[in-house]
């Protein structure tokens, strides 16, 4: 029997439709709570859809969330007030918005990854061993492509894949941060991490890190062909989230990756 009342929100989204899909599939979990940042009349699993509010949130007890800078905060602060567990699967958030969601998890647990997927996280994990390895005798660049209806760049995994980077050197990411290119066939390595995203067609999520120091390039990498990839990763974050106390936890906690 289920101790896992799941809330989704953007349940119109693409990650939305799927998360949906991906609980009603999963016993361990009930969903109990859809909301959307606009009125909707039908219902979708037996759930009629609503607004973020208090009400709608108080019969859940781990909100999944999807969406849009915006709307994650008006979710956190929704949750921070009931006490109830946030994961996260939004990106784009500034520097700002990253420390404010840190202020939150000091209220709440709240699990936050730009990426759910076991691959990518080993990717990270392998990223910063090798950056820790290389050290600074070596560049490096990030390269992504996503479908084109993704609006954000580079993506949340990039900026993670950069961070891992950055983790190995020892060194702030945000210092970091090179150039951002957008549909380059080219782009340079660098001091620091550059970024060039491709958006076009449907692709799911290519994620690729090179290292060179002029002599030889390293690369690793990871390509997605199933969305449920993350969508099920997102309800394994909530089920294991049900049981933290409040805190900043990552898809690494979960899997227990120590570097």
């Amino acid at each position: 029997m289920s101790n896992i009342n799941l809330a989704i929100t953007g349940c119109m989204g693409r990650m939305g439709k799927q998360l949906i899909k991906s609980a009603l599939k999963d016993k361990s979990v009930k969903l109990v709570t859809l909301t959307e940042n606009f009125s909707i009349s039908n219902k979708i699993g037996g759930i009629k859809p609503e607004l973020n509010s208090e009400s709608a949130f108080s019969k859940a007890n781990v909100i999944i969330d999807f969406t849009i800078p915006k709307c994650t905060f008006e979710v956190l602060k929704i949750a921070a007030k009931l006490k109830k567990k946030v994961v996260i699967g939004t990106t784009g958030f500034t520097k700002k918005e990253e420390d404010l969601i840190n202020k939150f998890s000091k209220k709440i647990p709240i699990l936050k990854a730009g990426n759910m997927s076991l691959g990518i996280n080993l990717l990270m994990y392998l990223t910063e061993i090798t950056s820790a390895s290389l050290g600074n005798n070596y560049l490096s660049k990030v390269f992504e492509i996503h479908h084109k209806h993704k609006k954000d760049h580079p993506s949340g995994t990039a900026l993670m894949l950069g961070k891992g980077i950055a983790v190995g050197r020892n060194k702030d990411f945000y210092k970091m941060i090179g150039k951002k290119y957008l549909n380059k066939k080219n782009f340079p390595y660098g001091r620091k991490i550059n970024f060039n995203s491709i958006r076009k067609g449907e692709i799911i999520g290519q994620h690729e890190v090179n290292f060179s120091n002029g002599k030889e390039i390293i690369t690793l990498n990871h390509e997605a062909f199933d969305r449920t990839l993350y969508s099920d990763g997102a309800i394994t974050a909530a089920k294991w989230l049900i049981r933290k106390k409040p805190g900043l936890y990552s898809m690494r906690n979960l899997l227990n990756f120590k570097l």
